[in-house]
C-alpha cells in the first residue's frame, strides 16, 4: 500500500478517505515542515502532500539523495514553495489542486474589494471600539464600486472569475494584464504593462502564480501608476507585491487603500501595515471554506490513487 504523509491537518473527509486507501500519516502541526521533516519524508514515503509553506528546495532534495517519495501532490494551486525542476531531477513529479480554488478565491477577491472600496473593516473597528457616534451625511465616505473599471493582472482561471463578477454583477469595465489576448465572453480590455495597466484603473486586482517570475510585479513604480483613489486588491501571492512599497503608498495616501489576503513574509505582517487604517487585512482565507478544502484535498488524493495505479497524473505541474 502506498505510504503517504500529508504534512497538515485535513478536513475529516479527506483525512478518512487518505486512511482508507493509503497506509496515511498526517502531521498534527499547522506550520510549515522543517527541513528535517521534508528530508525524512523524502527519503520514507512514496508520496507527500505538501501546502503553502512546505519549501521543497534544490537543498532539501540535494540532502534527501536517494528519494522514495516519487510525487509531492500539493495541496493547492500555488506552488511555488517547492522546486519543480529540483523535484524532477530527482524523480519526483508535482501535482497541484485548479478549479477547485477557483471560485473561493475569486469570492475573498469581491470581499477585499468591497471592503476596502466601503472602509467595511474601518467601520467595524469604529463600532467595536464604542466611538461610534451615530449616522451623518459626511461619515466614513468611501469609493462606490458599481460601474468603475477594474484592472485584473493575470487572467488565469481565477482572474477571470473576478473578472466575471466585476462585469456581471457590478457593471464594471475589465481591462487586464496577461501574456496572450483573453475572450472571457464580455467586452475586455488587453494591456501592455503593469504600470499601463495600473493607471487607468479603479481597482487593480493582482491574480498571477507566485514565483521569480512576477516577484514585486507591483512595484513603486506600479503603485506610483495608479489613481490617488484608486484601492489594490491581492489574492495572488504575497511576493507579487513590493510589501515596502505598499506600505509607503499607504502611509503617504498616495492610493486610496489596499485590501490583503496575502503578505510578502507571511505570517509576519510588518506593525507599519496593521496600524493603517487604509488597508483590509484577511489571514490568507482565500479557500477557506470546508467544502472548497475538502475539494483540494480530494482532488490532491486523486492524483495519489493515480500514481499509485501507475495512471496518468490528472494535474501533473
Amino acid at each position: 500500500m502506498t505510504r503517504l504523509l500529508i504534512s497538515r491537518p485535513m478536513t475529516d473527509a479527506v483525512r478518512d478517505r487518505a486512511r482508507a486507501e493509503f497506509d496515511t500519516e498526517i502531521r498534527d502541526s499547522n506550520a510549515p515542515m522543517t527541513k528535517e521533516e521534508m528530508v525524512t519524508g523524502l527519503r520514507e514515503f512514496d508520496v507527500i502532500m505538501p501546502s503553502l509553506g512546505d519549501a521543497f528546495s534544490q537543498e532539501v532534495f540535494a540532502s534527501a539523495g536517494e528519494t522514495r517519495c516519487k510525487l509531492l501532490a500539493n495541496f493547492g494551486v500555488g506552488y511555488n514553495h517547492i522546486d519543480v525542476d529540483a523535484a524532477r531531477d530527482a524523480g519526483v513529479a508535482v501535482t497541484n489542486t485548479p478549479g477547485a480554488v477557483t471560485d473561493a478565491t475569486a469570492d475573498i477577491a469581491m470581499t477585499l474589494l468591497l471592503m476596502s472600496a466601503r472602509r467595511a473593516a474601518e467601520g467595524e473597528r469604529l463600532v467595536r471600539s464604542g466611538k461610534w457616534e451615530g449616522w451623518h451625511p459626511t461619515q466614513m465616505l468611501g469609493l462606490h464600486v458599481t460601474g468603475k473599471h477594474v484592472g485584473i493582472v493575470g487572467l488565469g482561471r481565477i482572474g477571470e472569475a473576478i473578472s466575471r463578477r466585476c462585469h456581471f454583477g457590478f457593471g464594471m469595465d475589465v481591462s487586464y494584464l496577461a501574456r496572450s489576448d483573453k475572450d472571457p465572453g464580455f467586452p475586455v480590455r488587453r494591456s501592455e504593462s503593469a504600470a499601463s495597466l495600473a493607471e487607468g484603473v479603479d481597482f487593480l486586482v493582482v491574480a498571477v502564480p507566485g514565483g521569480d517570475e512576477t516577484r514585486h510585479l507591483i512595484d513603486s513604480k506600479v503603485l506610483a501608476a495608479m489613481k490617488p483613489t484608486a484601492h489594490l486588491i491581492n489574492v495572488a501571492r504575497g511576493e507579487v507585491v513590493d510589501e515596502e512599497a505598499l506600505i509607503a503608498a499607504l502611509e503617504a495616501g498616495a492610493i486610496g487603500g489596499a485590501g490583503l489576503d496575502v503578505y510578502e513574509f507571511e505570517p509576519r505582517v510588518p506593525e507599519r501595515l496593521r496600524r493603517l487604517d487604509n488597508v483590509t487585512l484577511l489571514p490568507h482565507l482565500g479557500t477557506a471554506a470546508e467544502e472548497v478544502r475538502s475539494a483540494m484535498g480530494h482532488m490532491a488524493l486523486d492524483n495519489v490513487a493515480a500514481h499509485a495505479a501507475g495512471r496518468n497524473l490528472p494535474n501533473a505541474v
